[in-house]
């Protein structure tokens, strides 16, 4: 019978002895509770740490902020994202890893103890002089065993550092995680301000539809306007009521869909800040995006993990072909017992104790694996040219991705100085038309016409704000350089 004790399995007649062994040795329920070979030092606190420059404490927030920065819509997803959390349990994984790894290099020690109770019954036919029953109450049997592998052609070795490019290549994977969730984030986040700003346009459009058709209303009554004008007036303000609330709609699927990625319910109320007209771009992009790019493929952490992963390739060749070659290991053992012993049959038993030991030298050689080394070799050579054509592509993707962010950025940035441009002539050509329109010498089509250039210019405005925050910030990820900076210091981006 056996029982099992926060993990240490152990048979039922030896819970006495092991039992406060596995106690001994801090084998608890906590996997992290002991850190003997200090594995855990390559594992983050928290989802978030290698990102948020210890600005998130523990991951640890109360309710949400009125209106949300995005600095806490950031800082809630990177801890709270499934996608952050994978990634972080992933190097866990690997860092455990380095541990079993490093564990090979140290001796193995294993004790038992056995504790029985015991009758030996002979019957001698024809003889029953001869005949005997001894019950012993308690043979005891322990012994401890000591192995230790003192040489084995660099297994070991490789065998770590596969395990130790694993757990880099982990820790990459996961900042490039991070940066994915948090340029997401960030581009929903935008997105969601741009749907608000968007909404809060629309009802100041409605506002000014209804204005003019009041006017409209006005002069018709007066009889210096058409029937006709008040009806186009009308339609017009009809026409900004269904653009209002096709507005809300989409302000609210991108309300739902930031708080998603802050593991939250869609249905949970968020207020955004409103759209600055005081964010202008910086000029710190001073390199090409030639540089960029051969910037991006040597450091970005998609392509760092996608190296590291060569490296594991390489090590693992290497310990699989050591492992068919011999290991010579020291052993020794020492055991004891208080089992009787009798000179002959029918003689009465007689107590006694005795132990036994050995020390010495153990040569493992593998003579013959069926063949089956050959291709556990070729197999990790396969892989090995796998990961290396893997780097190529994850390579060639990462300046592809720098190349597409670098030109949105740059038509973001141009933009905005045209929807500024476009959103004052709109302004001014309306301000004329109501003008004009109010003193009897312009039209209403003249008047809704600049009304609904004006609502255009709007949202095209707000939309290239939104686009170039959004833009910069996406191309920041694609360099692999996306921090918390970023969104402090809403200039420092550049080519940090």
């Amino acid at each position: 019978m056996s029982v099992k004790n926060n993990g240490c399995a152990i048979e039922m007649r030896h819970v006495s002895v092991l039992g406060g062994l596995c106690v001994l040795f801090g084998m608890s329920g906590s996997a992290w509770s002991m850190d003997p070979l200090f594995t855990g030092q390559s594992v983050p606190v928290t989802p978030a740490q290698m990102l948020d420059n210890g600005n998130v404490q523990g991951c640890e927030f109360g309710p949400l902020t009125d209106p949300l920065p995005l600095q806490e819509a950031v800082e809630r997803s990177l801890c709270n994202n499934p996608k952050t959390r994978e990634a972080w349990a992933q190097v866990k994984i690997q860092a455990a890893g380095v541990g079993i790894d490093r564990s090979a290099y140290l001796p193995t020690v294993s004790a038992t103890w056995q504790g029985v109770t015991d009758e030996t019954v002979t019957n001698v036919t024809g003889y029953p002089q001869y005949s005997s029953r001894y019950r012993n109450s308690m043979l005891k049997t322990d012994s401890v065993s000591l192995s230790w592998v003192l040489y084995d052609f660099g297994g070991r070795k490789a065998a770590l550092d596969n395990a130790t490019a694993l757990l880099a290549a982990a820790r990459a994977s996961e900042e490039a995680a991070l940066e994915t969730v948090f340029a997401a984030v960030a581009k929903d986040y935008y997105a969601a301000q741009a749907a608000q700003g968007a909404l809060t346009a629309a009802q100041e459009i409605e506002r000014t539809a209804d204005d003019s058709f009041k006017a409209a209303t006005v002069r018709v009554d007066k009889g210096i306007a058409p029937v006709s004008d008040e009806l186009q007036a009308q339609t017009s303000w009809a026409q900004s009521i269904v653009d209002r609330t096709k507005a809300e709609g989409t302000w609210q699927v991108a309300l739902g869909t930031l708080t998603s990625d802050m593991d939250l319910d869609p249905s949970t109320p968020v207020t955004l800040p409103g759209v600055s007209d005081g964010v202008a771009p910086d000029n710190e992009f001073s390199e090409s995006v030639a540089d960029l790019i051969q910037l991006a493929k040597r450091s970005h952490p998609s392509v760092v993990a996608a190296e590291e992963q060569v490296e594991a390739a390489v090590a693992k060749v290497a310990q699989t072909r050591a492992e068919g070659l011999p290991s010579l290991s020291l052993v020794a053992k020492y055991s004891q017992n208080n089992e009787p012993t009798t000179l002959a049959v029918g003689v009465p038993q007689f107590p006694a104790t005795g132990h036994e030991w050995y020390l010495g030298f153990e040569l493992t050689i593998p003579i013959f694996e069926g063949f089956g080394r050959t291709y556990q070799i070729r197999q990790a050579e396969a892989q090995t040219e796998l990961q290396r054509d893997t780097l190529d592509e994850v390579q060639q993707q990462v300046g592809l991705d720098v190349w597409t962010s670098y030109q949105g950025l740059q038509t973001a940035t141009h933009n905005l100085g045209n929807t500024e441009m476009l959103l004052d002539v709109a302004h001014r050509s309306y301000a004329a038309a109501q003008r004009r329109y109010q003193v009897g010498v312009g039209n209403i089509l003249e008047l809704l016409n600049t009304q609904s250039s004006m609502a255009v210019a709007t949202r095209q405005r707000i939309q290239a704000l939104t686009d170039w925050r959004s833009a910069r910030l996406q191309l920041a990820a694609k360099l692999g350089k996306l921090g918390m900076w970023d969104i402090i210091d809403q200039s420092s981006m550049g080519t940090r």
